[in-house]
């Protein structure tokens, strides 16, 4: 019979992740988010200018509307970049590292044997600049699961076949064990 031991960890010890260099997104996503954000922009000012100027009813000065739209504008481009500049990945031996966030930075640290599912998405827009998405599913459900943007596609297929190796190799270990 094994002896039950519960030693207390040294924290000291352990590998610190914030010490990992993660890999930044690719240039060209910030392409696409301003390509992004600039489509979500004319539909929501065509709307806006629809509704404002069209409805004769409307007794605000527009102007100030026009306005406050602009620097809603410039606020929403100048919040993405600082966001795109936050961004990170890096792919470790027994781990995958996301980091996201500016307000509330966000590290999620996801244990590869945790993994079940891989994906490679890639948008319309993305496409264009040669980028994809990665998604990976993890058994701890929704929120676990990561979506790294701004991959090349080349190295996010790379990245997909090694995880995936890695599913494989987990699951044959539990079929024998």
């Amino acid at each position: 019979m094994q002896t039950f031991t519960n030693e207390t960890i040294d924290l000291t010890l352990l590998p610190k992740y914030e010490e990992v260099v993660l890999e930044k997104p690719h240039p060209n996503y910030w392409k696409v988010i301003i390509i992004n954000l600039s489509v979500f922009l004319v539909i929501f000012g065509a709307f806006a200018t629809s509704v404002l100027f069209l409805d004769e009813s409307f007794t605000v000065n527009k102007w100030y509307l026009a306005g406050g739209f602009a620097v809603l504008a410039v606020v929403l481009f100048t919040l993405y970049r600082a966001s795109f500049k936050k961004r990170g990945f890096a792919l470790r031996e027994k781990d995958i590292i996301y980091k996201h966030g500016i307000i509330a930075e966000t590290t999620t640290i996801i244990p590869l044997n945790r993994i079940q599912h891989v994906a490679l998405a890639e948008g319309a827009v993305s496409r264009i600049y040669g980028l994809a998405t990665l998604q990976i599913f993890t058994a701890g459900g929704a929120s676990g699961n990561v979506n790294i943007a701004g991959i090349a596609v080349e190295q996010a297929k790379t990245i997909k076949e090694a995880l995936v190796k890695r599913i494989d190799l987990v699951e044959e270990q539990t079929q024998h064990a």
